[in-house]
């Protein structure tokens, strides 16, 4: 599935995240500086997006967002993705078999 909305999220002044949406590429051309186009992402749909100056992506969010980040928020984020402890579910233990006397 194509990706459709571009979403811009920044942090406000109040400290809160800001995100914005937006239905086309043209957009954010008009606010933003590209400086390139994304050639190396792994979700072949980013392939070809801008990148811009002063933001981090494009990166994928859901089946059809493209997400940019402010480099404030790109880093808070990703240190409370990387600080929560992933839930580890325990094995369930297998009997070991007894050796077959003969």
């Amino acid at each position: 599935m194509a990706k459709e909305i571009f979403r811009i999220v920044t942090r406000g002044a109040d400290g809160k995240l800001r995100i914005k949406d937006y239905a086309k590429a043209e957009a954010l051309l008009k606010m933003h500086t590209q400086i390139g186009i994304d050639d190396c992402s792994t979700d072949l749909d980013l392939r070809g997006l801008p990148v811009f100056r002063g933001l981090i992506g494009p990166m994928p969010e859901g089946s059809n967002v493209i997400r940019y980040e402010s480099p404030e928020v790109f880093e808070a984020l990703t240190k409370e993705w990387f600080a929560t402890k992933p839930t580890r579910k325990s094995r369930t233990k297998t009997r070991e078999l007894e050796p077959v006397v003969e």
